[in-house]
């Protein structure tokens, strides 16, 4: 070939606005892949997801795999997976939460992705009609956490519930979306939340409703998640108003029931059979107060034992810590909570004192 010939059929000008069409839709067909294993690479990923695209019916570009690139930041364990098209970038969204090699790994949009550029070039949701089951999913709350009505929901006391957080949440209406989000290793709450609404009117109410509430030891951070809130309309006021009296007595509800205490439950930690002998039950109490000794003023260890009788008696299996104040218990139940002990998840939980110094541990 001459140095001045192009290829046969080569045409620039066909190239050009294609390569340029590439580049402007390119931040509406990446989706960010968090949590990946560290035997995560390249390859692999482009396998998986062009595996389960198909499994799920997302691929709509027509025959091939729907992966165009992978770019895998190894120390971070995150990586960008570029689709053929936005509506299979919006399909994928569907896949957050499925497994990895075995780890549940977070698909989201990069935060390059602008939603009002985005709405102009497809589908900025997952088709209805994915078969998610095909990868061991169900329709949940992927596709309904995007987007500007997204709110970031932080400062939220470790020891609450993801049933909980929903129910404070769901005080201004039912949710589109929600995902507490988690420790990957533990399994424990990482302390904050996000979350959509079905009706799109109520998120800067519920954001400045909940804003700087106290719940327990913490301050709650309620706003949008991509920080351009607005604040409420004049006719949303008493709306608002209303919130906050809902809100307050909500918080209420919480006090009694999760506020910590000064006496810790902790249970998977003990079996009868090792309470039996002498030796081997001192061990383990000698155990469990240099253990708990670290996070407080420790006052009391209990650790009931099976009746050589065989007469059942309560709370046998579980463990009691006592604690001059409620800081110190509270640190040792986010500390505790999930640790393994025996090979087994240890469940932390507060008690309530009255019954504690009443000796009934059946609670």
């Amino acid at each position: 070939m001459f140095p001045n010939m192009l290829p046969f059929g080569f045409n620039p000008l066909v190239m050009q606005p294609q390569a340029m069409t590439q580049q402007a839709t390119r931040h509406a067909r990446r989706v960010y892949v968090g949590g990946l294993p560290p035997s995560a690479n390249e390859q692999t990923v482009a396998v998986y997801f062009n595996q389960v695209m198909a499994a799920i019916g997302g691929n709509t570009a027509g025959p091939g795999d729907a992966v165009l690139n992978v770019y895998i930041n190894h120390d971070k364990k995150f990586a960008f997976v570029e689709m053929r098209s936005v509506e299979e970038a919006s399909n994928a969204m569907a896949l957050d939460g499925i497994l990895f090699e075995g780890a549940p790994v977070k698909v989201r949009r990069p935060t390059d992705y602008n939603p009002s550029l985005a709405a102009a070039l497809g589908p900025s949701q997952p088709s209805a009609n994915l078969n998610l089951a095909a990868v061991g999913l169900t329709a949940g709350s992927a596709g309904g956490l995007e987007g500007p009505d997204r709110i970031f929901v932080g400062g939220l006391p470790y020891y609450f519930t993801e049933a909980q957080v929903r129910e404070l949440l769901e005080s201004f209406g039912p949710l589109r979306g929600f995902d507490l989000v988690k420790d990957r290793e533990t399994g424990n709450s990482k302390g904050y939340a996000f979350c959509v609404y079905q009706d799109l009117n109520v998120t800067d109410i519920a954001c400045a409703a909940l804003n700087g509430i106290k719940m327990g030891d913490k301050t709650l951070t309620v706003r949008r998640a991509n920080q351009g809130a607005s604040q409420p309309r004049p006719e949303q006021e008493s709306i608002l108003l209303q919130a906050q009296q809902q809100v307050q007595l909500q918080k209420l509800v919480y006090q009694v029931g999760s506020l910590p205490t000064k006496v810790v439950c902790l249970t998977q930690v003990v079996s009868a059979d090792e309470l039996k002998d002498d030796e081997e039950y001192e061990d383990i109490m000698e155990d469990m107060r240099l253990e708990a000794g670290k996070y407080g003023n420790l006052v009391k260890v209990v650790i009931p034992r099976p009746d050589p009788s065989g007469q059942p008696v309560a709370g046998v299996g579980k463990v009691f810590l006592e604690y001059a104040d409620t800081d110190g218990a509270a640190k040792a139940k986010t500390a505790l909570h999930g640790r393994k002990f025996g090979g087994n998840p240890v469940v932390a939980v507060c008690y309530a004192e009255d019954k504690f110094a009443n000796g009934e541990y059946d609670g």
